[in-house]
């Protein structure tokens, strides 16, 4: 049986016109499908399907919901975000509340924040930003938004950005946007995976200085010799991120790369995923390595004071 069109959700009562009450009976005792929210069903196959959970959160509320949240940036087709449980935004107005499976947030809004993707009512990408920045889970919307950036030309990259600062400057709400906005300015468009972005927001936070993204190694005669994911090259620190392919597959190449830029003078430092959920022994490297390059320049100073000292000595003499 078609349920709903091309997401697969359907009112009960469309399902009852179609199978009658006792094939709806059947089909629910069997598993081919099932309720998911009151009133609504869907395929038990679809059930772990973003579309139809989303199609069948509108169909159990009413036409003044809109996806909204992580589900919307899911839908606009970032991989950062985790689009389920499904949530909507209605206006205050509305007494729908939360449930199992379903996130009811409340706001006014405009016809002009929707717009609509597979013919699903989603807010925009700059508002759906702007919300998810000042929310609980900061990072993973700052890597949405690293993520967004990533394939736009210059141009249209700081069009959306602007976009997203001009959604948070006119949030009625406060709470979280001083440091969305430093997320909105943080976020570069370079990172090639949604990890390499919180490792550059995690070292950020630690307070060390801001990173370059996908900082290119080249050789004396211009050629592009490596590309590290973050870089301090004013101190000759590099940072990559181990995805569990590379370091299964790559350890080896990996390895005689960090060699070859040790002989170029960097400190090289690999982060993984442990890092990633608990960067304490990532950060203690990391602040290591500054403090061997601080160390090091100090000890340059103190010996061009040296000189300095032991040349005004045979001047006076």
């Amino acid at each position: 049986m078609n349920l709903g069109g091309r997401h697969g959700a359907a009112l009960r009562g469309e399902v009852v016109k179609a199978l009658g009450e006792r094939g709806l009976r059947e089909a629910l005792a069997s598993g081919v499908l099932e309720q998911v929210f009151r009133g609504v069903l869907i395929h038990s196959a679809d059930s772990l399907k973003l579309g139809t959970r989303a199609h069948a959160a509108l169909l159990a509320v009413d036409e003044s919901a809109v996806l909204s949240g992580p589900t919307a940036l899911a839908l606009h087709g970032l991989s950062a975000a985790e689009g389920l449980p499904v949530h909507i935004t209605v206006p205050y107005s509305s007494g729908v509340r939360s449930k199992a499976g379903l996130v009811v947030h409340h706001q006014d809004f405009e016809p002009s924040d929707v717009t609509e993707i597979d013919d699903l009512r989603v807010f925009e990408l700059d508002l759906s930003l702007a919300e998810s920045l000042c929310g609980k889970d900061s990072r993973t919307a700052f890597a949405c938004l690293d993520e967004a950036l990533h394939d736009l030309s210059p141009k249209r990259a700081q069009a959306l950005r602007q976009a997203v600062f001009v959604r948070l400057s006119g949030r009625r709400d406060r709470r979280g946007v001083h440091r969305a906005r430093m997320l909105a300015h943080l976020a570069t468009g370079k990172a090639d995976s949604p990890p390499e972005s919180f490792l550059r927001l995690v070292v950020v936070e630690a307070g060390f200085p801001v990173p370059e993204a996908q900082f290119e190694i080249r050789t004396i005669d211009g050629r592009s010799l490596y590309r590290l994911d973050l870089a301090w090259p004013a101190v000759r620190i590099g940072l990559e991120y181990d995805g569990f392919a590379a370091h299964e597959d790559r350890a080896e190449y990996d390895a005689e790369r960090d060699a070859r830029m040790a002989g170029r003078g960097w400190i090289m430092i690999r982060a993984s995923a442990a890092d990633l959920r608990d960067p304490t022994r990532l950060l203690a490297e990391l602040r290591q390595a500054f403090e061997r390059r601080s160390g090091s320049a100090k000890t340059r100073a103190g010996n061009a004071n040296m000189r300095t000292g032991r040349a005004k000595t045979r001047e006076e003499g």
